[in-house]
């Protein structure tokens, strides 16, 4: 089971730099101001260019080491980076498909992304264990009201 937040933006003069303005505040909002992000070139069907975003580890601050006692940073891999989401602009081919309704390709554009959200609680909260949320433990849950 995978539960996943989709994003899509449509209008004319969407450009990349509006999907990484986007974003970029969006990860500040959720993970503290300090974050920064970080796009790397991907592929994903249905968009073009595409990207992972990467956010930069805000439990060990990027350093890829934790504590006091100098222990790797599992989230991030030991890399100070965290990759958080898929992203990338909506193909114009995409827009041919639904032209008859007015997305004219050469007029319009958009960018689109998607996330997990179990991931992103998971990271947010400090946990290890995605079944916590889906054993029905009520102790567990009530924490996040």
């Amino acid at each position: 089971m995978f539960h996943q937040v989709e994003g899509l933006a449509v209008d004319t003069n969407i450009t990349f730099g509006d999907l990484k303005g986007t974003l970029d505040h969006a990860m500040k909002a959720l993970f503290g101001s300090a974050v920064k992000t970080s796009f790397r070139p991907s592929f994903f069907p249905f968009t073009e260019p595409s990207a992972e975003m990467f956010v930069s580890c805000f439990i060990c601050g990027g350093s890829g080491r934790r504590g006091d006692d100098d222990a790797p940073c599992r989230p991030c891999k030991q890399t100070g980076w965290i990759e958080i989401l898929g992203c990338g602009m909506v193909d114009p081919n995409v827009f041919e498909f639904v032209k008859h309704n007015g997305y004219d390709p050469e007029k319009i554009s958009g960018f689109a992304f998607g996330m997990g959200v179990d991931r992103i609680a998971m990271l947010k909260y400090g946990l290890d264990d995605l079944q916590l949320f889906f054993q029905g433990d009520v102790r567990f849950l009530e924490q996040f009201l």
